[in-house]
C-alpha cells in the first residue's frame, strides 16, 4: 500500500505538520528488530527506555518526503540527521516527574524537527499539541524562552504541580490546540519547539515489552 501524505497546520500559530500513514512498506521488521535490542533508560525527560539507531538505519525513511518537508517548513537546505531511537514507555503514571508530566519542546530552534514513527498495532493514542495559556505561546524558541519559563514557575507556583498522570487535554496552565492519533505505521513530522506532549489515556498501562507495549521510533532532524 502507497503513503498517505496529507498537510495540517493547529492551534493560532499554525504550527505545521505533515501526517503519513503507510509510512513504512514492512513495519514489522522493523518491530522484529526493536523486539531483540537492549532499551536502556536515556536521561531524565522520556519516560521510558530507548535504544539508539544510526542515520544510516533511519534516513533512507525520508525517501520521497524531502519536498513535502521542504515545502512545509520552508527549509533552505536539506535537513540533517540529528539522533534516532526505539522509544518504550515504561513508567507508570503514578511514578511521572513533574517535567514529564508537562507538554515539552525538544529544542530551541525552529529548524530542528522531529519525525515520530508508531510502531504498536495495539495502541491508539497519540501525539497533542499544546498552548500556554499564561504566555500564549504555542512553540518556544530563543527569544522567548526566558519569559516562558518564568512565567511556567509563577504557574506552577499558583496552580500547583499537576497530579500524577501523563497530560490529557486541557489543564489550569494549558489548553491543547491538537491531537493526531498514534495509528500503526503513522509517522507525524513537525517542528521539535512545538509545546507537545504523548496522548496517554488515564488508564494506560506501562509495558516494557517492545512486542506489546507502546513503541516508537523517534528521528531528530537539523
Amino acid at each position: 500500500m502507497s503513503r498517505q501524505i496529507s498537510l495540517h497546520h493547529h492551534g493560532a500559530e499554525q504550527q505545521p505538520l505533515i501526517c503519513v500513514d503507510e509510512f513504512l512498506p514492512h513495519p514489522q521488521v522493523l518491530r522484529d528488530f526493536a523486539a531483540e535490542r537492549p532499551f536502556e533508560p536515556m536521561g531524565p525527560h522520556y519516560p521510558g527506555l530507548r535504544y539508539p539507531l544510526p542515520a544510516e538505519g533511519v534516513m533512507p525513511m525520508l525517501r520521497g518526503l524531502e519536498q513535502h518537508i521542504a515545502d512545509a517548513f520552508e527549509l533552505t537546505r536539506a535537513p540533517r540527521f540529528r539522533e534516532a531511537f526505539f522509544s518504550l514507555v515504561t513508567t507508570a503514571p503514578k511514578d511521572l516527574t513533574l517535567i514529564q508530566r508537562l507538554p515539552h519542546f525538544d529544542g530551541l530552534e525552529p529548524e530542528r524537527l522531529a519525525v515520530l514513527v508508531f510502531l504498536s498495532p495495539s495502541h491508539s493514542d497519540g501525539t497533542a499539541f499544546y498552548r500556554h495559556r499564561a504566555t500564549r505561546l504555542e512553540s518556544v524558541d530563543q527569544t522567548s524562552f526566558a519569559a516562558f519559563e518564568a512565567q511556567l514557575s509563577a504557574d506552577l507556583a499558583l496552580h500547583g504541580e499537576p497530579p500524577p498522570g501523563y497530560i490529557y487535554g486541557n489543564t489550569a496552565i494549558y489548553e491543547q490546540t491538537a491531537m493526531y492519533e498514534g495509528l500503526y505505521n503513522r509517522a507525524l513530522i513537525y517542528r521539535g519547539n512545538a509545546l507537545h506532549c504523548a496522548h496517554l489515556p488515564p488508564n494506560f498501562v506501562a509495558d516494557p515489552d517492545p512486542t506489546t507495549g507502546r513503541l516508537t521510533l523517534n528521528l531528530f532532524l537539523d
